[in-house]
């Protein structure tokens, strides 16, 4: 019998569809496992490409599979769904990926390493954190606002509110300063949490050399470095600094033909958290020297000078995510454009 050298699963909570293809795209084998069965399954086999979608749960089974020899590839769902043909179901799904898996120039996502999701895992929980916090301080902001108490947006003036639910001279009813106060007790308990896991990403961020490199930048803080160290693959698997920023959707969406370039607005197809923190560590940036002043005849004194601020934090995060690649690639701290030019 002919062996499969590629091995396509289409990844499930219990049920696994499982495609094996020869070199040539002959089909050696189509199983459904359960998932005791999988592991069992996959240690039979001999060494051989095992691919399947970067979707949940992927990176630990590519970590599980790669204990038992064989080379583990993660495809990006999007660049599978072209290989489904017609219907769509878990058979057709695990004959897509093997297919696209054995594509010369397909692109793979690198499995992660237990503490780079336990990275994320604590640079996520902060965001949902702080998501929650700031639900509830908008939902208080608008019930009191019904009742003539108007504060402004942000977590700074979270005391305002507290003095108003207070206050009992203030006509609120009873009920509404009751509830009042349960919005409050859930704001200073999301905010006791969020600065417990600020503290522990402040530690984290100090003890590698990559993420204490990359806060030397202006603009980068525990929290960027942090996200950058968890989300990011190895630098270098990026050729060049411009690879990294497409990587992240800070570059131009091209709708280039016949050989006239057409760029339009940032594609933001890529790693969306990083970008994030990179767009509102440039604003940062891009407010601070507007207010202080940025350095006569440098590019940000430039921009400034004619382009809008959020369009010149887009391409600071730009430049931050090159500057950021050539920080890691060539173990180098952040050196200013104007002082390296003097």
């Amino acid at each position: 019998m002919e062996k499969a050298t590629i091995i396509g699963i289409d990844l499930a909570k219990r049920v696994f569809q499982v495609h094996g293809a020869a070199t040539d795209g002959t089909v050696v084998f189509r199983k459904k496992l359960s998932r005791v069965q999988l592991v069992a399954f996959l240690a039979r086999q001999p060494a051989c490409t095992i691919a399947m979608e970067a979707c949940a749960t992927a990176h630990y089974w590519g970590r599980e599979i790669a204990k038992l020899g064989h080379m583990v590839r993660l495809i990006p769902p999007i660049y599978v769904k072209p290989f489904v043909k017609r219907q769509k179901n878990d058979s057709a799904d695990a004959e897509a990926i093997a297919e696209a898996a054995a594509r010369p120039s397909m692109r793979f996502v690198a499995v992660k390493t237990e503490g780079q999701q336990a990275g994320a895992m604590i640079f996520r929980t902060r965001d949902l954190l702080v998501r929650q916090r700031t639900q509830l301080i908008n939902a208080l902001r608008g019930h009191l606002a019904e009742y003539g108490i108007v504060a402004a947006q942000g977590v700074v003036h979270v005391e305002q509110l507290q003095e108003a639910v207070d206050d009992r001279v203030a006509a609120l009813p009873p009920m509404v300063r009751d509830l009042g106060q349960i919005y409050l007790v859930q704001i200073a308990l999301c905010s006791d949490k969020i600065a417990s896991l600020e503290k522990s990403i402040r530690l984290a961020a100090a003890r590698t050399k990559a993420t204490a490199r990359l806060q030397t930048m202006p603009g980068i803080g525990p929290v960027t470095a942090m996200a950058i160290a968890a989300f990011a693959p190895p630098m270098e698997s990026f050729r060049r600094g411009r690879d990294f920023s497409a990587w992240l959707g800070l570059v131009p969406r091209q709708k280039s033909t016949g050989g006239k370039q057409i760029l339009g607005k940032t594609s933001k197809m890529g790693q969306r958290d990083i970008r994030r923190l990179l767009i509102i560590g440039a604003m940062t940036v891009v407010r601070w020297a507007a207010r202080k002043g940025a350095p006569a005849g440098s590019w940000l004194a430039r921009m400034l000078a004619r382009k809008p601020r959020m369009l010149i934090a887009i391409a600071l995060a730009n430049k931050m995510a090159r500057s950021a690649w050539a920080m890691l690639t060539k173990q180098e701290d952040y050196r200013d454009p104007m002082v390296a030019a003097a």
